[in-house]
């Protein structure tokens, strides 16, 4: 992009997620796209495949800074300093559980006080260290549990040091209004996974999503409630793209137009 538009982009508090791109070739290649995007951040998705070295020499190159991790919950439980020293040394002070253990995952009923414990136990150690967790939904955390959906008992549960990444398109899925979720969970989400749901028998090649703008939720009311919410970051993600870059350019230049700049760079760490 040019140097006007990398100001512009610095303004604006829009990362991607990687796993959007995870196949879109090397890493290298991966980041170049995000770059030629005009984003100038990114969310790693869980891999093992490349160093904190190499990851931050290419962050580096493509002037990319990484807003947040998606760390599985076996390596929370199993190596958290490991996680903890891999993630701070590529300037990253936020983890992300993308989804629970296989035993609170569908066909199984999730222990939502079981497993608020956990992660309210996990977000306190991250505290002490000078980190951030958070927890990224799906559809079925968004079922009726007594009034309430599960995923608002697990941050009953969990406390406040748990934060939420909400995933607007499957709060969509659940048949709930992402508008009156980010409203109730206001002072919570730390990030939205900003994506879109095609129109219903369309996109059926890639899962039913659809780039920022081109799908049936109501942007125009989603981006001001996010705001109230105290949303930081909009993280552009599509789980199945045809063609990624598109994807991400179509997406980012629909949040470049219609999101406001940043207040600073402090509020959205």
């Amino acid at each position: 992009p040019s140097f006007a538009s990398e100001a512009a982009a610095a303004d604006k508090p829009i990362a991607v997620q990687m796993y959007t791109l995870r196949n879109a070739g090397a890493l290298d290649r991966q980041l170049k796209i995000v770059h030629d995007a005009g984003v100038q951040a990114v969310e790693l998705a869980p891999s093992k495949d490349v160093s904190a070295l190499e990851l931050k020499q290419l962050l580096d190159t493509y002037s990319i800074k990484v807003v947040s991790s998606h760390v599985l919950m076996a390596d929370l439980r199993s190596n958290l300093d490991g996680v903890v020293a891999f993630n701070q040394s590529i300037g990253n002070t936020t983890l992300v559980v993308p989804y629970p253990d296989e035993k609170n995952l569908p066909p199984h009923t999730p222990d939502w006080t079981a497993l608020g414990q956990e992660l309210g136990s996990i977000a306190k150690q991250l505290r002490d260290k000078g980190m951030r967790l958070a927890y990224h939904n799906h559809n079925f955390e968004l079922a009726d549990v007594d009034g309430k959906t599960g995923l608002e008992r697990l941050l009953e549960v969990a406390g406040p040091d748990l934060q939420i990444e909400l995933d607007l398109a499957w709060v969509a899925r659940a048949g709930l209004d992402p508008v009156a979720m980010l409203g109730k969970l206001r002072g919570h989400v730390f990030a939205v996974h900003a994506k879109d749901n095609a129109p219903q028998g369309q996109g059926e090649d890639e899962g039913g999503f659809a780039a920022i703008g081109q799908g049936v939720l109501d942007w125009p009311a989603i981006l001001p409630a996010a705001q109230a919410a105290g949303v930081r970051w909009y993280i552009i993600e599509h789980d199945q793209p045809r063609d990624p870059a598109k994807v991400i350019q179509t997406g980012a230049d629909y949040l470049h137009e219609h999101l406001p700049a940043a207040q600073s760079s402090s509020e959205q760490q």
